[in-house]
């Protein structure tokens, strides 16, 4: 199923993104640090949802409250919650 968020607190805009059997796949930023972010993308693609959880959730940026990590692991906690 495929799943967009609106993030909030960072530079990317949005996030988009598919889960089928628990499993993440086709994760995409908008806007955003470009390169970082199709790195996260390429090394998240494939994994148990749960396991991008549990690694990306409360990483921050600076002095920032969240950053793009922390809300793809919101995404994904929120997608799961549907």
């Amino acid at each position: 199923m495929k799943y967009r968020f609106r993030t909030q607190g960072t530079c990317s805009q949005m996030i988009e993104f598919d889960i089928t059997d628990g499993v993440l796949s086709n994760v995409a930023f908008y806007g955003g640090c470009d390169g970082n972010l199709k790195g996260i993308s390429k090394l998240v693609e494939g994994m148990p949802v749960e396991d991008v959880i549990s690694r990306l959730e409360g990483v921050r940026c600076g002095m920032k409250a969240t950053s793009c990590p922390d809300q793809l692991a919101q995404a994904l906690k929120q997608a799961l919650a549907q």
